[in-house]
């Protein structure tokens, strides 16, 4: 990479970079995220099939996402209230970086090679 293109990467990315992840940053955002591109899960199907979360960890993940639009919260008016959440169109955008992630990690990620 030239330094014009370093940059022309640093203007044009960093801080985009930065924003993103100040509000991507938790601990179970990119979980919570990749359980609902699966499908729509209540808050306890979520809690459970990300194994050890805690309730308010969770509670501060949700609302972080349904804040910047990534998830919608579904309130159906039943004894008691059950809420759903599921991914905006906003959300499954984001799918792309976790395609990308992916993709690095098995083109980088080689396994040890034991000694014998």
């Amino acid at each position: 990479m030239s330094a014009l293109e370093e940059s022309k990467f640093e203007s044009s990315c960093i801080d985009s970079i930065s924003e993103v992840l100040q509000f991507l940053s938790g601990k179970w955002t990119f979980l919570v995220m990749t359980q609902l591109l699966r499908e729509p899960q209540r808050f306890n199907q979520l809690r459970r099939n990300l194994g050890n979360v805690n309730t308010k960890g969770l509670t501060d993940t949700l609302r972080n996402l349904e804040e910047h639009q990534m998830l919608n919260r579904l309130v159906f008016p039943t004894v008691p209230v059950t809420v759903e959440y599921s991914i905006t169109d906003k959300g499954k955008a984001f799918s792309k970086v976790f395609e990308q992630i992916n993709h690095w990690k098995n083109e980088w990620d080689s396994p040890v090679q034991q000694s014998s």
